[in-house]
């Protein structure tokens, strides 16, 4: 039987396997422990972004947040974000040197920060960035939200990004849930 020594991952850095850990950022106010962002960090073991301030978030504070969690990451990570945390991921990644550690992004139900009510109440967050995102990502929002509101379309356009309909009877935001539909769409987004 071969036997490897303890500190084998050193001596073949090329061998060693590690899946990306992912990272959850939830939508603005940090949403619930029964909607899927926190309940993927407790089923599936992924890491919470925690935030300063989930009520008034101001925008440098939540990149500074994202850019630890990222370099805190013993390798490459994958982002999941929902609402306000997806213009985070716009904004991270035109500014932070180590956006390659970034192997792709799923992005669900992208809040317009654009919005006259949201500039009032989250005015750090405006203007979004619309520039290409350098790793892979996709944009999920309901199909009947993209005949209805073009936010997400346009959004993913700007980003790069591939726009993904949901099914409408599935939950994007605030329903108690797991979500197995988004989940296998991460798993897939991992693969690649």
């Amino acid at each position: 039987m071969l036997r490897l020594p303890m500190n084998w991952s050193n001596e073949f850095p090329q061998c060693e396997m590690t899946s990306p850990r992912v990272l959850v950022l939830p939508d603005w106010q940090g949403g619930v422990p029964s909607h899927w962002p926190r309940r993927w960090v407790d089923v599936h073991g992924y890491t919470l972004v925690q935030q300063h301030d989930w009520q008034r978030p101001l925008r440098g504070d939540w990149l500074i947040q994202l850019e630890e969690a990222v370099l805190d990451a013993p390798g490459q990570v994958v982002l999941v974000a929902q609402g306000l945390g997806c213009a985070l991921v716009a904004a991270w990644s035109a500014f932070s040197r180590h956006s390659a550690k970034v192997r792709a992004a799923l992005l669900v139900s992208p809040l317009d920060v654009h919005l006259p009510a949201l500039r009032e109440i989250l005015p750090s967050w405006s203007p979004a960035v619309p520039q290409h995102l350098p790793f892979q990502a996709m944009v999920v929002a309901h199909a009947a939200q993209l005949e209805t509101n073009a936010v997400a379309p346009t959004l993913a356009a700007a980003w790069g990004a591939q726009c993904v309909p949901a099914p409408t009877d599935e939950p994007l935001t605030s329903t108690p849930c797991d979500w197995p539909w988004g989940h296998a769409l991460l798993t897939e987004l991992m693969k690649d």
